[in-house]
């Protein structure tokens, strides 16, 4: 009896492997797409993909690998008497397609070079929707009786619309710790008093989100983005599609995002910032629908008319002004038939600009592309502090010293110009997602400075957005969500004299420089600057309320991190560039120290796995802010998938057949 316990146990294990699976959100030989637990906002459009899969050999080998033909998709309301796919949808009988693929189960299996073979038989039913609110009961049969069921729940509908408009602020990678340094950093304390605080501090409603994947713990950007826009759960990597068994970037099957929806329910205008290049995974969560979020040349080609690939989605029209860097994608390349994208989208009407200058002389009537260097956007750091930098940045049609560059407010601020010139000539709403993605880049590489003056810059531009919705009469019309889409491993515990550091000849006796608890002393970032007419002293330095007065004082923060590369720590500020604490001495060696990198600090050996030359992300939950109407949905705590539901209720984005909620004040 007790074997047979153990067997199973084994059996199970290799379907729900930690490292390697079969297919994510498969743990049975039959797979449904949409998988279990699977929410649906009413009306929202989707793919349906079942496959029925037979290892070859291995813990869950079936029938020689060979597959049985015959199999079915039924699916009935709670209660109901489940029906074919086809007869409850009243769409036509998929095709069979058949392949194969391999897989190691374990990393013994890896260490071997023992792949276990996989055929398989799939069938995908494309754009389909669900408008009646309520459970659906969903049965899988293949393999000669097996079965897989998936439960489906379509949300309520929204009896109206609390909200016009709608602005998305992502701070990539931003946890709570982080910003609980930042205000540190930027805001004074007198007698353990903040003087003044965040604007995010202000909001009137305050929640976090529980951050996890469709099939692991720790996310990345694409699926974590794709959370918080459609409200399901993908997979790394996964843009907006359910990786499938097939390993192919497209063809996958694909869900809609809020935005999307929000452009094919109300034919509002639709735009998007970002500080990184604009086909990085958070910006493409907006509209593109890839199981591979590296595939860039077809991403901006879904930003300018929608899907590619074998599936036919709705007219999407493209997105109606897109800021970013990256510009280095829309050169001419293999990629993309050695086109130019710059002129290629001039001809579709769009305004180009490849500097500040030229965004801010945008005609706000007008669709409009913004490139503004190759690669990322510079910090807000480099920027505004140690301008030194922008000597290295790449200007978007190639060459060194892109000193025009927007920041992120700048950007922000002049989208809302034109989405809401253009959405007032044509009588609907607008929404824009704006992303402050240099928090995520420099908490990879362990550039604490330069991440906290991203997410200093996204509170600023917050502020600058309220005041600016405010000035133009579109305050009250306009909910504003403020969140993460995951978090790094890192806070602050101390301070460090920096000073006693540098003059400390062994590592032991450097960290006899951090101070903790009572020696952790007061923030040095912060130093009077004035005194204002009611003798209240004025904290303000050169880049204005809200920053610090100084970047680099001898007394810093002293921070930690759950996982980081082998490393130096000195804990002062990188004035010259991005840090780069790790590197490859040759092609075939992991990554060691980097002896350029702080060179007076002391050494780190790193916890994360020698291939990775950068920290990771974490299971930390993460923070959202939200102001403007429809706010009160954004209390408390949710996963992520939740923000999309939320957003689509502040919208009245849920429909039956016909019907959507009107807009009411």
């Amino acid at each position: 009896m007790l074997s047979n316990v153990l067997l199973l146990a084994l059996v199970s294990s290799s379907a729900l492997a930690q490292s390697f699976r079969r297919t994510g959100a498969c743990p049975k030989l039959g797979c449904v797409f949409p998988p279990d637990q699977t929410d649906f906002i009413a009306g929202q459009t989707f793919d349906i993909r079942i496959e029925a899969q037979a290892p070859v050999n291995g813990t869950e080998a079936y029938n020689g690998g060979k597959v049985d033909p015959e199999f079915s998709l039924h699916i009935g309301g709670e209660g109901a008497e489940l029906v074919p796919i086809t007869q409850f949808l009243g769409v036509p009988e998929s095709t069979v397609s058949s392949y194969n693929f391999t897989y190691f189960e374990d990393y013994f299996a890896q260490d071997a070079g023992a792949r276990t073979p996989v055929n398989v038989l799939a069938k995908s039913y494309r754009n389909v929707q669900l408008h009646n609110p309520g459970t659906y009961r969903v049965v899988f049969k293949y393999n000669n009786g097996m079965t897989t069921e998936a439960k489906w729940c379509v949300k309520p509908l929204a009896k109206v619309a609390k909200a016009k408009n709608m602005i998305f602020f992502v701070g990539d990678g931003m946890a709570t710790s982080m910003i609980s340094a930042a205000r540190l950093l930027a805001h004074k304390t007198i007698n353990g008093k903040y003087q003044t605080t965040l604007k995010l501090d202000e909001a009137p409603a305050y929640g976090s989100q529980m951050t996890h994947s469709l099939d692991s713990f720790i996310t990345d950007s694409a699926n974590s983005a794709s959370a918080l826009f459609t409200g399901k759960k993908m997979t790394v990597n996964g843009l907006n599609a359910y990786t499938d068994s097939t390993g192919r970037g497209f063809g996958n099957p694909a869900v809609e995002s809020v935005f999307e929806m929000f452009r094919r329910i109300t034919g509002g205008q639709v735009g998007i910032v970002s500080k990184a290049y604009i086909a990085d995974a958070t910006p493409a969560a907006v509209c593109a629908h890839t199981a591979q979020r590296a595939q860039y040349t077809s991403i901006i080609e879904q930003y300018l008319n929608g899907i590619s690939g074998n599936q036919s989605w709705f007219p999407w029209g493209g997105v109606d002004l897109l800021f970013g860097g990256g510009a280095e994608d829309f050169l001419p390349g293999p990629g993309n038939g050695n086109v130019s994208q710059f002129e290629r989208w001039q001809q579709f009407g769009y305004q180009l600009g490849l500097n500040n200058t030229q965004l801010q002389a945008f005609d706000n009537s007008q669709r409009a592309l913004g490139l503004f260097t190759q690669g990322n956007i510079s910090t807000w750091l480099d920027q505004n502090v140690y301008k030194n930098a922008l000597d290295l940045a790449v200007k978007p049609r190639g060459g060194r010293g892109a000193y025009d560059q927007p920041g992120l407010k700048q950007m922000t601020t002049k989208a809302i110009d034109i989405l809401s010139t253009r959405a007032k000539a044509r009588g609907t709403g607008w929404t824009l997602m704006s992303e402050a993605a240099l928090i995520d880049k420099e908490m990879h590489v362990q550039d604490v400075d330069r991440a906290l003056g991203d997410l200093l810059e996204l509170d600023d531009t917050v502020r600058a957005t309220l005041e600016h919705l405010k000035e133009i009469g579109e305050l009250d019309d306009t909910l504003v969500v403020i969140t993460a889409d995951h978090g790094h491993g890192f806070d602050v515990f101390g301070s460090a004299d920096t000073k006693y550091l540098d003059a400390q000849t062994t590592d032991r006796a450097k960290r006899n420089a951090v101070g903790v608890y009572e020696q952790s002393g007061l923030s040095a970032y912060q130093v009077p600057a004035g005194v204002a007419p009611n003798n209240q002293t004025i904290f303000k330095g050169p880049n204005g309320p809200g920053f610090p007065v100084n970047w680099d004082p001898r007394y810093t923060i002293a921070h930690g991190w759950s996982a980081f590369p082998d490393k130096r720590e000195d804990f002062q500020v990188n004035n010259q560039s991005e840090r780069v604490p790790a590197i490859r001495a040759n092609a075939s060696a992991g990554f060691f120290f980097n002896p350029a990198d702080n060179q007076r600090g002391f050494s780190m050996s790193g916890n994360i796995g020698g291939s990775n030359g950068q920290g990771v992300h974490s299971l930390v939950d993460v923070p959202i802010y939200a102001f403007g109407p429809g706010h009160e949905l954004f209390r408390g705590v949710m996963g992520n998938v939740d923000l999309a539901f939320r957003v689509a209720e502040a919208l009245g984005l849920g429909r039956d057949s016909n019907v959507t909620a009107p807009y009411k004040k």
